[in-house]
């Protein structure tokens, strides 16, 4: 994500010049926070004040040029914008760093990734919002949809999923619905870039016992990666080394007291059995 990649270099200027955020806001007069948010890339920064930054900074010459290049590209909109106001704005970020993400370690308690989702199954989670309005939930599902497509275009990331055993009994949208839902993760698995584990209920206590998270990595050297965790009004994002650390530690926990890919996917297939049994 360009927007970040331009906070990234921002920041490490700003560090370079022996600067606070306060000198910097007063320098400018700037508020602290405006400072702070462009950092952090949680805002979208005009070219001009990239100017206003290296001006404090004193880069001038190529390097200047670079980050001025860099600031326009980074106003540029996303794929993901035409879908308006079915992609919330605090969602917007985590897609821009989903589409530069080169890899993607995630782990789900309640239910199915979604870049693995079918669009029924998909449906159904988004139909558990009663405060949602139909046409509002089509655009979200086919927002869905237009993202699992990376996944198998060339470029695409790898992707390491471990499942809570829940995920793969939660009968979500009902039989037919979890079925095909199935054996579409049956189907992903065979993909070279995709790993899929199922932690089972024996495996007792486990480090992500707190809930679900995915740890994003991107292809530039300087950009580091970033743990995200998603709530219901918004999402949490943590990029500081020994955050980083923690959860890179807690997933390689969680891929060890997982079931094999191959025994993961027995045992997905005898589940979907026994739906077809009920039936």
């Amino acid at each position: 994500m360009k927007r970040r990649r331009l906070a990234g270099e921002l920041r490490r200027l700003r560090d370079a010049a022996g600067l606070t955020l306060d000198d910097v806001a007063e320098q400018l007069e700037w508020s602290n926070a405006k400072v702070s948010r462009i950092e952090n890339a949680r805002v979208s920064v005009l070219p001009r004040d990239v100017k206003y930054l290296l001006n404090v900074y004193g880069i001038e010459g190529e390097a200047r040029e670079v980050l001025l290049a860099l600031a326009r590209e980074a106003k540029q909109k996303g794929w993901w914008h035409s879908y308006g106001e079915a992609i919330p704005a605090w969602f917007e970020v985590y897609v821009g760093l989903e589409s530069d993400a080169v890899t993607m370690d995630a782990y789900e308690s309640e239910h199915v990734p979604g870049l693995f989702q079918t669009a029924d199954y998909a449906r159904a989670v988004f139909q558990s919002f009663p405060i949602d309005e139909e046409a509002e939930i089509d655009k979200r599902v086919e927002l869905r949809m237009a993202r699992t497509e990376r996944l198998t275009v060339p470029g695409a990331p790898k992707f390491w999923a471990v499942l809570n055993e829940a995920v793969i009994h939660r009968l979500v949208g009902g039989d037919h619905t979890m079925r095909a839902q199935l054996a579409h993760l049956r189907d992903l698995a065979k993909l070279s870039n995709v790993t899929l584990q199922v932690l089972p209920f024996d495996a007792g206590a486990h480090p992500a016992m707190s809930g679900a998270f995915t740890i994003l990595g991107f292809p530039e050297p300087s950009d580091p990666k970033v743990v995200y965790m998603e709530e219901q009004t918004g999402g949490l994002y943590l990029e500081k080394p020994p955050e980083i650390e923690r959860y890179t530690m807690a997933f390689d926990h969680l891929r060890a007291a997982a079931l094999r890919p191959s025994d993961s996917l027995a045992l997905i297939a005898r589940v979907a059995d026994k739906m077809t049994q009920k039936t």
